[in-house]
């Protein structure tokens, strides 16, 4: 498959992965036009095959901005398209590796690896340097795809966010809008990551219409870690502890004499100078998730000369393991409040941890992770961000040996930069099944064939304070289906003219709209209603009494088809579609439908969540539904 996989954002590749073997690929398209250069510590004859077959690298809008010399020793970077911190390695190879037999973590995860689409080839565009966590240019993103759109790719994966407030769909501070608005006007998908500052909502970033916007999910694997305290009984937590176990070792919990005996047991603060903890397993508590608050725990438990900690906190599946193979076992409240009642009721409390097994089934319910951004779109509140969710936890695919995490090459790392290269993946397997379908096409064939539910049928929860039954703002129209969206159905489609009607509705004047676009706009004085944007979900953040708005479906399968609606309506809002049955034949393949609400709720609401369904007895198109009803706004709207 000659599909091309570009990954524009990331911070290079390392070539010589197993991961980008090109074994059983024929010759370059000839219809390619893109080139590897060559840099530091990377030879465009050596390090680029018929599976790598571009590689650029652009870093002269970061040098201007960041206005110091980049660091390139020790390592820490290179100019070049050479990937110094893993993160692109990873990325890209989850989009397309290839395959690679008897791979794992350390024992764990262990099975054969590969990318979305492993027959893809890849086409690197480095525009991220390793400075300052990760930072990008604007120019050098706008640069990066204006290459990628002549060199010739078809699908574009970025794995780059930024930070609230977000910049406009028109400012060109953020490249990824205005660049992203150029390729999919040539047809070529943009698949972005919906940014890790969830579980907050209105996180949510990279929310221009024309984007294909992807959220964190885990999957149906999990690490089971076995905690066996003194009493016999065994409690399970989580981990990704491949060490020896620890054997029956003494456990302590930090106190301390005052007005607040838990402070000295908080795991970002740990006080260890009042507890002998050499030879011992700590017990701490914490009301973050972030990683670093475990590793801060890990590293003064080991240098008072401890043998393991456990760390109660928030639910989380996002692991990560420790330095030296330090036992570092994360357990919820609950789990953790049993370990310190027998530390308290025990005269010698002891605890035996043992090293992680790799658990896989439908006993384990996939979940939105809690880093996952969520919506509603602080721009738009009417488009829905994200469009869908895909697993982005403890994903293990390729690295760079510079990854200090890594272990034979490869690494568990989690972000919705992980779940991004997943639906990449899934776009080239699509755009090589249906070549004629656009990029609007394409995201609602994967937005309306998502699952809701997992395979036992139980819905789908998200991760937060608390945990919650997933709704749009968490996922978008579900997880991911891959076999279900080479079949949709109906799509909602879109085109240029449909962007400029966005543009116009949110209110951006004719000549920002003209400069985006290349050609002169003129938006009608009377502003469209942005509920009119052909998406493949509805979305209603200010619905006072009643409102109208229009769809268009247009049928991608059997030519005779008949559908009807099925209406799943929010709580409290009355909807009406017309017409409720659509009828196709070779003549008629694009049908307009209204489709009208209305609320019975007399006050200001939250929101409330359903579904629009058209379905011919074999497709389900659903589309997810998101309606708050304003009988006082919070602001003025002229539209």
């Amino acid at each position: 498959m000659d599909y091309l996989n570009n990954l524009p954002n990331e911070p290079g590749i390392w070539p010589e992965s197993k991961s980008f073997n090109d074994e059983g690929f024929g010759p370059i398209p000839s219809q390619w036009k893109g080139v590897c250069e060559s840099g530091q510590q990377f030879n465009n004859t050596m390090h680029c095959n018929r599976k790598v077959i571009g590689a650029r690298w652009f870093v002269d809008g970061f040098l201007a901005e960041y206005g110091h010399p980049l660091n390139t020793s020790g390592n820490q970077e290179f100019l070049s398209p050479r990937d110094a911190n893993g993160h692109g390695t990873h990325t890209s190879s989850t989009a397309g590796g290839s395959f690679v037999g008897n791979v794992s973590y350390k024992g764990l995860a262990l099975g054969t690896v590969r990318g979305g689409a492993p027959h893809a080839r890849l086409a690197i565009y480095k525009v991220c340097w390793n400075v300052l966590g990760g930072q990008c240019s604007s120019a050098d993103i706008l640069k990066a795809f204006d290459e990628a759109i002549n060199d010739g790719v078809h699908v574009l994966s970025l794995s780059i966010g930024s930070s609230i407030p977000l910049f406009s769909d028109i400012d060109e501070r953020d490249g990824i809008a205005t660049g992203s608005f150029h390729a999919v006007a040539k047809g070529i998908t943009v698949v972005c990551g919906a940014s890790n500052d969830g579980p907050q909502a209105q996180t949510v970033q990279n929310t221009a219409p024309w984007i294909l916007t992807v959220a964190a999910s885990t999957m149906d694997r999990a690490f089971p870690t076995p905690i066996t305290l003194g009493n016999n009984k065994t409690l399970l937590g989580q981990a990704l502890f491949t060490g020896k176990e620890t054997g029956f070792s003494g456990l302590v919990y930090p106190e301390v004499s005052g007005l607040d005996p838990n402070s000295a047991g908080q795991c970002e603060a740990l006080s260890l100078d009042q507890t002998s903890v050499a030879g011992k397993v700590v017990l701490c508590f914490t009301s973050t998730v972030r990683r670093a608050t475990i590793i801060s725990a890990s590293s003064d438990v080991q240098a008072a000369g401890g043998v393991g900690v456990i760390i109660a906190k928030n639910p989380s599946d996002n692991l990560a393991a420790c330095s030296n193979d330090f036992p570092c076992i994360e357990v919820d409240y609950e789990i953790g409040t049993r370990i310190l009642y027998y530390i308290r009721s025990t005269r010698l409390p002891v605890v035996n941890l043992s090293p992680s097994k790799t658990f896989v089934g439908e006993a384990v319910l996939a979940k939105v992770a809690y880093f996952s951004s969520r919506g509603p779109n602080s721009i738009a509140p009417a488009i829905l961000k994200p469009d869908i969710t895909a697993p982005g936890v403890n994903i293990l695919a390729a690295t760079g040996p510079l990854n200090r995490v890594m272990d034979g090459g490869y690494a568990m790392l989690s972000g919705t930069s992980m779940a991004t290269p997943h639906v990449s993946g899934i776009v080239a397997l699509l755009k090589a099944l249906h070549p004629d379908w656009s990029p609007a096409a394409i995201k609602s064939a994967l937005v309306t064939t998502a699952w809701r539910n997992g395979p036992s049928g139980l819905p789908i929860f998200a991760e937060g304070f608390p945990k919650k039954l997933a709704d749009p703002f968490d996922f978008g129209g579900g997880i991911v289906n891959p076999n279900g969206a080479t079949d949709p159905g109906l799509v909602y489609d879109m085109g240029a003219t449909d962007h400029i009607h966005y543009l116009c509705a949110v209110g951006y004047n004719n000549s920002a709209i003209s400069q985006l676009t290349g050609q002169s706009i003129v938006c009608p004085s009377e502003r469209p209603s942005i509920l009119d944007v052909n998406l493949p979900s509805i979305t209603i953040p200010n619905l006072r009494n009643s409102t109208t708005l229009t769809r268009t479906v247009t049928n991608v399968g059997a030519p005779e088809s008949i559908y009807r609606v099925v209406i799943e309506p929010p709580i409290g809002v009355v909807i009406t579609v017309n017409p409720d049955v659509l009828v196709f034949n070779s003549m008629t393949k694009s049908i307009t439908f209204k489709v009208t609400v209305s609320s019975t709720h007399h006050v200001n609401t939250g929101y409330y969540f359903g579904s629009l369904t058209w379905t011919d007895g074999v497709h389900e198109v659903r589309s997810p539904l998101s309606v708050r009803t304003e009988i006082i706004q919070s602001y003025v709207d002229d539209n």
